[in-house]
């Protein structure tokens, strides 16, 4: 793939990242997420690594137009991207022109949604009882419920295998035929 063409889907799908993120009202935005799985996986399997370059471009855009939480926005979009590159890996899904995996690309990106889901949640609702000052931001944090933690703990790969399906149903049905 010429390097224009990597270039391209990364700032494309960093890009989609940043509006879904930055324009949709903070409930729709946060169930949305399976656009921004959807995405770091198909860049994932057009690009080796693409999936943490995406995330961080994602991430900065992100990060800059809303600066107070700027740090920890790019961290979990980069760490996002991160994870999604290192399950491709780890389960061998190769993108050829005779498809992908379908069931391991929903198994990668489950596993790495449902982690993504435990790292962010846990820094906002279990890391501030371990912080001296977290009870003076009280507003940043969340409250821990065991309703929560179900919910991150059913969401996450629930969310992460219908991105993984939406993924590998693009690519095998419209998207391997592209030079690459």
């Amino acid at each position: 793939m010429q390097r224009i063409t990597k270039l391209f889907i990364i700032a494309l799908f960093g890009s989609i990242i940043f509006v879904v993120n930055v324009f949709l009202p903070p409930p729709l935005n946060y169930l949305l997420i399976v656009v921004e799985a959807v995405l770091l996986a198909l860049s994932g399997l057009f690009i080796k690594g693409g999936a943490s370059y995406v995330g961080a471009v994602g991430g900065l855009l992100t990060a800059l137009w809303s600066p107070a939480l700027g740090p920890l926005t790019f961290l979990f979009a980069f760490l996002f991207g991160v994870l999604v590159d290192a399950f491709l890996f780890f389960f061998r899904i190769s993108a050829t022109r005779e498809g992908v995996n379908q069931n391991r690309l929903i198994a990668a990106m489950a596993v790495s949604t449902m982690l993504i889901g435990l790292i962010s949640y846990s820094s906002f609702a279990l890391l501030p009882q371990f912080i001296p000052f977290a009870k003076d931001y009280i507003g940043l944090f969340i409250q821990r419920s065991t309703m929560l933690d179900a919910l991150v703990l059913f969401m996450g790969p629930a969310t992460g295998a219908v991105a993984g399906y939406a993924a590998s149903y693009l690519w095998n049905k419209y998207l391997r035929h592209i030079q690459y």
